[in-house]
């Protein structure tokens, strides 16, 4: 029997060449290849594909070594101190100049906030095919397909990109697994420093320091919700994170009550994470938070209410009162570490 979903034979291109080469934009954070990246380059080799790099910013040619060290076999570098801040027109046509002479048959960026504006500006320019938000790619016989969330993560779509030519996709961090190397010296190919068109000047930003683990980056988050009652709680719970080593993120219900700032919000309106292991702290489980934690591997929730939402994506589900809960969990992690 014919598979509902399969493509008709009328439809498929015997003579179609297969994808062989991936140009990955590389997304840099404090002068360091963020993980999102690597994980690109992981998957390109998991699928036998040829991967070839751009480097973009100042004072990033060094991590041109860390990418050739995980699979690219060439690495396109803009390094200039006018690109230390991202300016959508510079950097799209630094990647435009990399794509010319690199010719690949896609483009991979992070679903990052560099990622989301400097994709689809990309592909505009190269009049390229582009999907966003992508948490699973398929290049099999010869045809592109993804998997991404739609409608607040209530759906999957499964796209299938026919457009011949170019494709560029951004994808989510923690769709693939970065392969665990160390640096070795990379193929540089400088790129031409792009002028811009001068409509938008980034003049500086200004960042926090924190010290905080970036949600980003955290291969576990600890989030809180409002559950957790108010500032006081918020502290209570922070030891777990502290302990974990974890990125500590929070539900909008806490952002908006103002008991933590705006860039810990994890949800449809805030950051979409995906680490190894994210932990639910007093989060009920709205739809809207669902959607930026759901890609998480491994999901522990605790909740007093036993029909919180948050259960039908937990893993693990502790009903109690976190209060009585986090307590016991910080000491039972404390014995494990030791």
């Amino acid at each position: 029997m014919q598979c509902p979903n399969a493509v008709p034979e009328c439809l498929i291109d015997r003579n179609r060449k297969p994808m062989s080469k991936i140009l990955i934009v590389a997304d840099v954070k404090g002068g360091e290849v963020r993980k999102s990246s690597l994980e690109l380059l992981g998957k390109a080799a998991a699928d036998g594909l040829t991967a070839e790099a751009v480097l973009i910013g100042a004072g990033v040619e060094g991590q041109a070594d860390v990418l050739a060290g995980h699979g690219a076999a060439k690495v396109y570098v803009a390094d200039d101190a006018s690109l230390e801040n991202f300016a959508v027109d510079r950097y799209t046509a630094a990647a435009a100049d990399a794509v010319g002479q690199s010719a690949p048959d896609m483009v991979w960026l992070s679903a990052s906030e560099t990622g989301k504006a400097l994709g689809p500006a990309l592909a505009a320019r190269m009049e390229a095919a582009f999907v966003s938000d992508c948490i699973a790619v398929d290049l099999s016989d010869g045809e592109v397909v993804v998997l991404r969330p739609a409608m607040a993560t209530k759906v999957i779509q499964k796209v299938r990109i026919k457009k011949d030519g170019l494709k560029v996709i951004t994808v989510r961090s923690g769709a693939f697994d970065a392969a665990d190397a160390g640096p070795k010296p990379a193929d540089v190919t400088a790129l031409s420093i792009p002028e811009g068109d001068g409509r938008i000047v980034v003049k500086e930003v200004v960042q926090e320091q924190t010290g905080r683990v970036d949600l980003g980056d955290a291969g576990t988050i600890v989030s809180v919700g409002r559950g957790v009652k108010g500032p006081e709680g918020v502290e209570f719970v922070r030891p777990l994170a502290d302990l974990l080593e974890a990125g500590y993120g929070a539900s909008r219900a806490v952002v908006d009550s103002g008991w933590m700032p705006f860039d810990l919000q994890v949800g449809q309106t805030g950051r979409v994470v995906s680490p190894d292991v994210y932990f639910a702290i007093g989060i009920s489980g709205a739809i809207q938070h669902l959607a930026g934690m759901s890609g998480s591997k491994l999901i522990v929730a605790v909740n007093k209410d036993p029909d919180a939402p948050i259960f039908s994506v937990a893993d693990y589900g502790i009903v109690g009162d976190l209060f009585k809960v986090v307590p016991v969990l910080i000491e039972e992690i404390k014995k494990h570490k030791t």
